[in-house]
């Protein structure tokens, strides 16, 4: 019988278009439920697939301070996380929490209110 070989599975691998990785990001937003760690160990996860040392430049944070406050095991400072964001490219947004779920879209009122609202001042 043939032995089967396993490898560790690594996300940072699999996250090539920046639109992957925003969604990668969004998914852990939603899975954290307030651990902070776990939003740095997903940060963590696609400053890996950029290149940490390309992004620990556009930070301005040393590689190996980077690799630490990313890794999964500490709660970096939310000023580390947002140049981290930042050099990644990718943005914060913030949303409403209506029945324990996020609304990612404002409700978008139809094109003959807008109008109306926009030209109604006669």
């Amino acid at each position: 019988m043939a032995k089967t070989i396993t490898t560790k599975y690594d996300v940072s691998e699999h996250l090539r278009t920046s639109e992957e990785m925003a969604a990668y990001l969004e998914a852990c937003f939603e899975e954290a439920k307030g651990d902070a760690a776990f939003i740095a160990k997903a940060l963590g996860d696609i400053a890996r697939a950029k290149g940490m040392s390309q992004v620990a430049r556009d930070a301005g944070l040393s590689r190996e301070s980077l690799y630490k406050a990313l890794s999964g095991e500490r709660n970096p400072g939310f000023d580390t996380i947002l140049k981290v964001i930042d050099a990644l490219g990718l943005r914060l947004h913030a949303g409403t929490a209506l029945d324990g779920k996020l609304r990612k879209e404002p409700k978008r009122l139809p094109k003959k209110a807008l109008h109306r609202m926009t030209y109604s001042h006669r």
